[in-house]
């Protein structure tokens, strides 16, 4: 009996430590810095918010597998509703979604044409305006 009770006890603990490992979040790339130049680069798809459909689209088969529906990130990629990504200027996201960052497993989105790269910016930013209003129904709710 006390065999069994360690069994289950070990398959038990092996099964949280999965899950707990399951749930780790890639942290977000802090040296992965735009240069100054490309950090400054004005979307120029800012004033047409229904472009934004086209850069939900690209995400859905492009980004989805690394960072979620949602955008709040997975093991194989950061959250991109965080604040240490929403505070990068579009300049930035544009940068390093052209560039990508191989080192962290980014991939270059270069072969895109450049509309749909300012598109998947858009899509970023409504991702984290989803995000803070999900969380104040949340706070709201309690």
């Amino acid at each position: 009996m006390n065999r069994l009770r360690a069994s289950v006890t070990l398959f038990v603990f092996s099964l949280i430590s999965i899950a707990a490992y399951g749930v780790q979040l890639r942290e977000h790339d802090a040296d992965w810095i735009a240069p100054p130049k490309a950090a400054s680069k004005p979307n120029p798809l800012v004033n047409r918010p229904e472009v934004e459909a086209g850069g939900r689209k690209i995400f859905q088969q492009r980004c989805v597998t690394c960072h979620g529906d949602a955008g709040r990130g997975t093991t194989k990629g950061p959250a991109l509703t965080a604040p240490d990504v929403q505070s990068q200027s579009d300049g930035a996201l544009f940068w390093k979604i052209s560039g990508g960052n191989a080192r962290r497993g980014m991939p270059t989105f270069s072969f895109l044409p450049e509309a749909q790269r300012w598109q998947l910016v858009l899509r970023l930013r409504t991702l984290a305006a989803a995000a803070n209003e999900t969380a104040l129904i949340h706070s709201a709710g309690r």
